[in-house]
């Protein structure tokens, strides 16, 4: 085998977060009644949220922001664009949705059946996400896919985020392989592909939707199902 470790991205790429992150506010826009404080609907919220998110989220990337900036100022953010000034409401959005969101169970299509073949090819597994150690290793748990994964690597034990290359070697440092010998599967062309690059590792760009230009990656998937014809 070319490859002799896996690295996986997780969010966007084998847990859907786009799906368990709109399961998760809507529910949180019935319990604190967002209607009733001027918040027309829900589909309102979640389009003046995910602006605000993605935008912070680059922010955090880069260092602009520090993890409990990023947890608060999505949702005061979002409550400002519709006048909404409220601190005790912001706080509790932050803290209930991190409670929420990782008990949510939604995985992309194949995941466990690309997981299972990989394991019974002899692949170890691993994961490097710049999510929250806790929040990530938390979906995994609910979700069911904890098990598959030799080394899971975050930004926060790694000290560092995606697509830096430190935190790649730090994940082969701890898998005690080469990028040689390694693999990266990701959805983000300049934070895991890109990253991966960095590092001298193969790559594999997970794209189900639009297939975005910018970096060139060494292999491009639609479905995971695909990664059966590269590994």
């Amino acid at each position: 085998m070319r490859y002799k470790h896996i690295f996986f991205d997780l969010d966007h790429t084998l847990w859907d977060f786009e799906t368990n992150a709109i399961a998760t506010l809507r529910e949180l826009y019935e319990e604190h009644a967002l209607e009733e404080r001027g918040i027309p609907s829900f589909e309102d919220f979640y389009a003046s949220y995910a602006v605000i998110n993605d935008k912070l989220w680059d922010r955090f990337r880069k260092g602009f922001i520090n993890r409990n900036e990023l947890r608060t100022k999505r949702f005061s953010l979002t409550f400002l664009d519709f006048k909404i000034g409220d601190e005790k409401l912001t706080s509790s959005m932050s803290v209930r949705f991190l409670e929420v969101l990782p008990t949510k169970t939604a995985l992309f299509p194949h995941t466990i059946e690309v997981l299972d073949y990989l394991r019974d090819k002899n692949y170890p597994i691993h994961l490097i996400t710049n999510g929250f150690e806790e929040t990530q290793r938390l979906k995994m748990q609910h979700s069911g896919i904890q098990h598959y994964f030799t080394h899971v690597i975050t930004s926060e034990t790694a000290g560092m985020l995606k697509p830096h290359r430190e935190i790649f070697d730090y994940a082969m440092g701890l898998a005690n392989t080469s990028a040689a010998e390694s693999i990266m599967i990701g959805d983000t062309l300049d934070v895991d592909i890109l990253g991966a690059q960095q590092a001298g590792m193969d790559q594999v760009y997970f794209a189900p939707g639009n297939v975005e230009d910018g970096v060139t990656p060494t292999y491009t998937i639609r479905s995971l199902q695909e990664l059966k014809e590269i590994l």
